[in-house]
């Protein structure tokens, strides 16, 4: 048995943990829309084909934001194609995905559906194939209140009231050679320069996000960023990253400490984009949308042979439904742990995906809806985790990795809300063979609640026969003098609510 103390300095917080932290991407990829959040033919379907069984699940997930179309998606698609009646609507080529899209969820009904999950939207632009034109068109089709013809077609289309987006995304990816419309740093930052420019003649309230790298193991990680910002930074306010964590191609003590992984690229990132600020002497912080993230088994996918019949476009294709294991929400448990401890310059951070695709949500068909296991840290940090992050800071012992060498046993974060009063501990013990004893000096007074992600199994999924085999239990803690003390098991993730 090992003992590790957690020390919090209430007078240095690290920042405000924005809303947007506890985001998702919904893409038209794979089953994510159809058959996932939409699909008027279940029996649990509502007047607007929305899954209800669904809709719960994503309440209960608390979710605060959604990035939609995509994901590589939006690089080739016509946002038109997705208004107006259902039977004028085109079937298209999707060539991100090699499928068809019906186009029988469009705009509309996704900002319906926010509506109706309490989640804001956040709206991605095809930067791939499209423009300045395309976008401005876009902004006035869903926020405008002019006497004009894109908001028009939308009060046509049955919408009076404009639905205000205030988020906006430059593009996807646009760094990598899979994308549709795929630029060089210096062509996609000219464009997006002037695509924001031409939204923000509309609207100077905006929130724009440029692309920053999909991977800092891209070969253009860094330099890309610096383009992108000495040319945009005054329009900007957002540089985005995309993080997932392969557990197919590490050892389950790398998996644990991906973190480590995590923090490294956001410091990256962040060093690159404070650089460009001091050398234009500017007071403003370009902030960081950690827009894509997850655990994904993306070098198994990649393996698959992609070939395809050229004359076989599918319709909703079972497409990267990863089945996570209890290490896979260990992992995603840590990687919030490194979301949360950079609350300062990360405002925004969405999971991908939602339904089915790399998800926290399974459905079938016709069928049933379950929680995946990653589903129950986002859940509970979403619900706990608001108001202010603080660092822990760790005294206790090292656990070895072959990829990050060691690395601390023990990673934590405390948050606390002035305006609730209530705060959370969230820990991992990474080890996978020593039991710590953990001391906090948190100042609480009292704990709500102690769940712990324990899995005797690590291999344990969920399912829709056995949708609970990885869940949260109950947790022994003691509380003394402001003083919290408990055992974390090897392999664990405990979350804490304080009062």
């Amino acid at each position: 048995m090992s003992t590790a103390r957690i020390a919090v300095d209430a007078d240095r917080p690290i920042g405000a943990i924005d809303r947007r932290m506890y985001g998702v991407l919904v893409e038209h990829l794979g089953r994510c829309v159809y058959t996932g959040i939409f699909e008027p033919d279940h029996p649990a379907a509502d007047e607007h084909g929305l899954r209800r069984d669904v809709m719960e699940l994503v309440r209960e997930l608390g979710v605060t934001v959604a990035r939609y179309p995509g994901g590589n998606f939006v690089s080739n698609y016509r946002w038109e194609d997705g208004v107006g009646p259902l039977a004028r609507r085109p079937r298209r080529l999707e060539l991100a995905w090699h499928s068809t899209e019906p186009n029988t969820f469009g705009t509309d009904e996704f900002m319906t559906w926010c509506r109706l999950a309490g989640v804001e939207p956040m709206m991605a632009l095809n930067l791939g194939t499209r423009g300045e034109e395309d976008a401005v068109n876009l902004l006035d089709y869903v926020n405008g209140r002019a006497d004009t013809d894109y908001a028009n077609l939308r009060r046509a289309n049955g919408h009076d009231e404009p639905y205000d987006v205030r988020m906006w995304c430059l593009g996807n990816e646009m760094d990598g050679p899979w994308q549709v419309g795929h630029k060089s740093a210096e062509d996609y930052a000219r464009l997006a320069l002037s695509t924001a420019r031409a939204m923000h003649m509309v609207d100077r309230g905006l929130e724009l996000v440029a692309c920053g790298s999909s991977a800092w193991e891209m070969p253009t990680f860094g330099d890309w960023e610096r383009t992108v910002l000495e040319l945009g930074y005054d329009e900007i306010d957002y540089i985005s990253m995309h993080r997932y964590i392969d557990p197919a191609a590490q050892d389950r003590a790398d998996l644990l400490a991906a973190g480590v992984d995590l923090d490294r690229f956001i410091d990256g990132v962040i060093a690159t984009a404070d650089a460009v600020g001091a050398k234009r002497r500017s007071d403003k912080k370009i902030k960081i949308s950690v827009d894509e993230w997850n655990v994904w088994r993306i070098s198994e996918w990649n393996a698959i042979e992609h070939g395809f019949d050229p004359g076989d476009w599918p319709l909703a294709p079972e497409k990267i439904e990863d089945v996570y294991t209890a290490a896979d929400a260990l992992a995603v448990g840590g990687l919030l742990i490194s979301l949360l401890r950079h609350a300062d310059r990360v405002k925004a951070a969405c999971l991908a995906q939602l339904v089915n695709v790399i998800a926290p949500i399974m459905t079938e068909k016709g069928g049933r809806a379950w929680r995946q296991t990653i589903f129950h840290p986002f859940a509970t940090a979403s619900r706990i985790a608001r108001g202010t992050a603080y660092d822990a800071v760790v005294a206790g012992p090292l656990t070895a990795t072959g990829r990050y060498g060691e690395v601390e046993a023990l990673d934590a974060v405390v948050t606390w809300d002035e305006q609730t009063a209530t705060g959370s501990l969230l820990a991992l013990n990474r080890s996978l063979t020593e039991s710590l004893d953990v001391t906090a000096a948190l100042g609480a007074s009292r704990v709500a609640s102690a769940r712990i992600l324990a899995p005797e199994d690590l291999d344990a999924v969920n399912t829709a026969d056995e949708p609970d085999a990885v869940a949260p239990v109950a947790h022994p803690v003691e509380l003394a003098d402001g003083a919290l003390t408990t055992t974390l098991p090897p392999a664990s993730w405990l979350a804490v609510e304080l009062a």
